[in-house]
C-alpha cells in the first residue's frame, strides 16, 4: 500500500502573475485531477488494503496453507493504519471547512 501523494503542479492559467486568458477556465480539470484525483486514489488504496486484509483473514480461517498468520497480521495493520490516516485527513478537512465558513468577510 503506497499512500504517498505525488507533487502537484499548478496550471499556467492559475499561477500568480501568469494572467488568465479570456474565456479560459482555470480549475481542477486543467491539472489532470489535482487534489481530488490524489484523494480519490488514496481512498482507493486504503479500500484495496482493507479488502486484501479481509480476504487474508478468510483464508486463514479456512486454514489455507499458502497464507501465513504473519502475512495476515501485517495486512490487517496496514489496513488499520491507512484507515486511521484517512480518518485524520477527513477530520482536518472538516475542521478547515468549518473554519472557512466561520470567517467574517
Amino acid at each position: 500500500m503506497d499512500l504517498k501523494l505525488s507533487p502537484l503542479t499548478m496550471p499556467t492559467s492559475v499561477r500568480p502573475g501568469a494572467g488568465v486568458r479570456p474565456g479560459a477556465t482555470a480549475g481542477v480539470a486543467d491539472s489532470g485531477g489535482g487534489f481530488s484525483g490524489a484523494l480519490k486514489s488514496a481512498l482507493n488504496s486504503v479500500s484495496a488494503a482493507q479488502n486484501e486484509s479481509t480476504r487474508l483473514q478468510q483464508e486463514v480461517q479456512m486454514e489455507n496453507p499458502s497464507v501465513s498468520l504473519e502475512q495476515t497480521m501485517v495486512a490487517i495493520q496496514k489496513a488499520q493504519i491507512g484507515f486511521t490516516a484517512t480518518l485524520h485527513v477527513r477530520n482536518r478537512m472538516v475542521q478547515a471547512y468549518t473554519d472557512i465558513m466561520n470567517m467574517q468577510v
